[in-house]
């Protein structure tokens, strides 16, 4: 299918980057080489100071290729840079050291078929930063129609595997650039108070573990997350499930208690949180193992 665009509507792909020059063509290529053939990339720089000017400097004679530099003002912004160039009527996004799998758009596409379907998202295999590849299984279950519910519990979406209908952006609004960690939960929520969730079990996205990544930073990425969770219960609260959006706090206090409990060997900390959550939802079980798990590992 590589280079047929009839019937086919143009899929804009976003890389945001910072300083991703020696993984950066990996992830280029990787979308330059679809079987899907409608398509156009746009990098948005955010203001790297390694060899990323350089290595897309390779890539100047490819139409399809939208490269703009700007100072570095942060993932949010850089994001929502690349989605108002955008041009097509579906976006997608692969962040800079990860990659896709040939055949990405053409397994996820057909799936927005169903009107209602604004983001198609898929399943993901793992690669180090040595470019080892390995497989895990899910870290979560996968949901797919109507999601807010099971969204507030947990970020199911890989976010680099996501597809979206412009029209969610032009109807729910882009990534909101007060966070600088979560910001695709905080999108998936908005999103899914109007649009389904269709997933995709094929494995058509390739994430990068590597020491240096953002996602290591716990206190960081649970700070953001209560943020997201309160700001989206003021603006859409009359149209939640009240009994889940419970479940959710409870959940969030259980789940910061166990990650600073299980990186930073405290007692004090950690047991308020889960006593926290257990008085919002005292038939979380998870959250009573955990509680007992924190007392023995002090005691």
């Amino acid at each position: 299918m590589q280079g047929v665009t009839s019937n086919m509507p143009l899929v804009s792909v976003v890389i945001a980057s910072y300083n991703m020059g020696q993984y950066i063509s990996q992830a280029v290529d990787s979308i330059l080489c679809q079987t899907w053939g409608n398509l156009e990339v746009i990098v948005i720089d955010d203001g790297s100071q390694d060899n990323t000017p350089a290595v897309m400097q390779s890539y100047v004679s490819d139409k399809r290729i939208r490269y703009f530099r700007t100072d570095n003002q942060g993932q949010s912004k850089a994001k929502n840079y690349g989605l108002k160039l955008a041009t097509g009527d579906f976006i997608a996004f692969c962040d800079a050291d990860d990659f896709w799998e040939p055949n990405k758009l053409e397994v996820q596409m057909p799936l927005f078929e169903t009107p209602n379907v604004g983001i198609v998202y898929s399943e993901i295999s793992n690669i180090d930063e040595n470019n080892k590849r390995y497989m895990k299984p899910p870290a979560y279950k996968r949901y797919t129609g109507n999601v807010t519910d099971h969204l507030l519990i947990r970020n199911f979406v890989p976010f680099g595997t996501s597809v979206i209908r412009r029209q969610c952006i032009l109807q729910n609004g882009i990534f909101d650039e007060q966070f600088r960690m979560g910001i695709d939960w905080d999108l998936w929520l908005r999103y899914s108070l109007d649009w389904e969730f269709a997933y995709a079990p094929e494995r058509t996205y390739v994430y990068r573990e590597w020491a240096g990544q953002m996602s290591n930073n716990y206190r960081g990425r649970y700070d953001f997350a209560f943020q997201i969770l309160n700001s989206f219960v003021n603006k859409h609260g009359h149209r939640l499930n009240k009994s889940q959006l419970r479940k959710a706090w409870a959940d969030m206090y259980i789940g910061k208690g166990n990650t600073y409990a299980k990186n930073e060997k405290t007692f004090r900390e950690p047991f308020g949180y889960i006593v926290k959550g257990l008085s919002m939802n005292p038939a979380n079980v998870d959250g009573w193992k955990s509680l007992i798990k924190v007392i023995i590992r002090w005691y």
